[in-house]
């Protein structure tokens, strides 16, 4: 269902793109931004992995200093049938995790010191799961595809707002529907805060999936617990995190409720946990 809800998704933001160059910058300004747009994330899909665990000074470790760690990431990574990942441990007090790379052959696993230290053996494997979910979806890959066309989105409604308060292009008001200023800046607006929140619907999507195959390499209820804890301990000791980053993480470092939730990154702790519970319960993982 997740996979398909993905697919649909992709589907509404390829044709919301569509729809926005064609509005906004006719069909060689549509190509432009998204080879402008293509190009930003083809250096991050390649090296997003070094710049991410750089700045969190995330420390390869081998299975000599971890040996438990190391030997949860092994165990599980035979059981995916995944090319064994680098792993990374973060020295923070706030508990988390992500997975990076851009293909399987090429992922790195990183958790922070402090997730170590709150979780029993079974939930770290519900943790690294959720983590090698991702990297067997090759979620890296799907999130740089969104957030292409979701940039070059952004792009041309930038471009259109600044044509429009500048006058650019009025000669061509008929043919572009660009007349009305304010009705240039209204549509722009909301089609720039469309893709952000479809983007992010993407993501969420993920979560769940990742939720799914973690419960299936470990345990729904030790996953389940483990994200319980997770997000109890990132309220207590909030995590400086970069909000570009904050995707990445198995429980959102960053706080926000209400309708800031709308642009959250993750679904809500009790929706991911009332799953893992209700696949549990029924058994179907």
């Amino acid at each position: 269902m997740n996979q398909f809800k993905t697919f649909l998704l992709m589907l509404v933001l390829t044709g919301l793109f569509i729809l926005v160059g064609t509005a906004i910058g006719g069909r060689s300004g549509a190509v432009y931004a998204f080879i402008f747009a293509a190009l930003m994330n083809f250096f991050a899909y390649w090296f997003s992995d070094k710049i991410v665990l750089r700045m969190y000074g995330a420390r390869e470790v081998s299975q000599s200093e971890a040996p438990e760690l190391y030997g949860v990431v092994a165990e599980l990574t035979s059981k995916a049938s995944l090319p064994m990942p680098r792993v990374y441990i973060m020295e923070n007090d706030t508990p988390n995790a992500f997975a990076t790379g851009r293909n399987p052959e090429h992922a790195a696993v990183a958790v922070t010191s402090g997730i170590l230290r709150i979780l029993s053996k079974e939930e770290l494997m519900g943790v690294i799961g959720h983590e090698l979910s991702h990297i067997q979806h090759r979620d890296i890959l799907i999130s740089s595809i969104a957030a292409t066309i979701a940039g070059a989105i952004s792009m041309l409604a930038s471009m259109a707002r600044w044509g429009a308060i500048f006058g650019f292009g009025r000669s061509n008001d008929d043919e572009r529907g660009g007349g009305n200023i304010l009705f240039v800046l209204l549509f722009t607006m909301v089609a720039s805060i469309a893709a952000m929140l479809i983007q992010m619907a993407i993501s969420r999507s993920r979560e769940y999936l990742a939720d799914e195959g973690g419960a299936h390499l470990s345990n729904p209820l030790s996953l389940a617990k483990a994200l319980g804890k997770l997000e109890i301990a990132a309220q207590r000791i909030p995590m400086d995190a970069n909000p570009s980053t904050a995707h990445m993480f198995i429980v959102n470092p960053l706080r926000g409720g209400g309708v800031l939730s709308l642009f959250s990154t993750h679904p809500p702790i009790e929706e991911r946990i009332a799953r893992l519970e209700e696949m549990a319960r029924t058994g179907r993982f």
